[in-house]
């Protein structure tokens, strides 16, 4: 990743992380031609979950601003200790993919979670999303459904893993 680059956790202190967030989910939404909601209406939900406990957003910025973004929740287990982490949403802008972003936000993720107890991580992708198939698959994740007839697969990795 580039110098100028950083990747940081989003605070519910600082309302213009909860407007990034709800841009960059807005513009994810709209890419792929899923129903979305405006970007203030995004942001606003975004400002509530971000003092969560078992929330985990975070950023990635660049000298031009966000590049990319991702979102956690945690949930209770009972099959390990420690909660199960899973990765709702990951998008970095179309134009800057490919530049090791998406890896600075799943390392950072898979540290923050390990940090608070969850040894695997969980998420789903769209079986036809070849190239987010492969980015998981490359950092360790194991499609977990039979065949590749489903709409959505679920991936499973270890937060522990050292990525290549």
């Amino acid at each position: 990743m580039h110098p100028d680059r950083q990747v940081r956790r989003a605070e519910a202190s600082a309302p213009a992380d909860a407007a990034t967030l709800g841009r960059l989910l807005y513009d994810f939404n709209t890419e792929f031609d899923s129903e979305t909601d405006p970007a203030d209406v995004l942001a606003e939900r975004f400002a509530r979950l971000l003092g969560l406990d078992a929330v985990l957003a975070l950023l990635a910025e660049g000298p031009d601003g966000a590049e990319g973004f991702a979102f956690l929740t945690l949930r209770p287990a009972v099959w390990f200790d420690g909660p199960v982490a899973q990765l709702e949403e990951l998008y970095v802008v179309p134009a800057l993919r490919d530049a090791g972003i998406g890896t600075a936000l799943l390392d950072l993720a898979r540290s923050l979670v390990r940090e608070r107890g969850a040894p695997e991580m969980h998420i789903n992708v769209d079986a036809i999303d070849t190239d987010t198939r492969r980015f998981y698959e490359r950092h360790g994740f194991v499609n977990i459904e039979p065949g590749t007839d489903y709409r959505m697969l679920c991936y499973i990795g270890p937060t522990d893993r050292t990525p290549r």
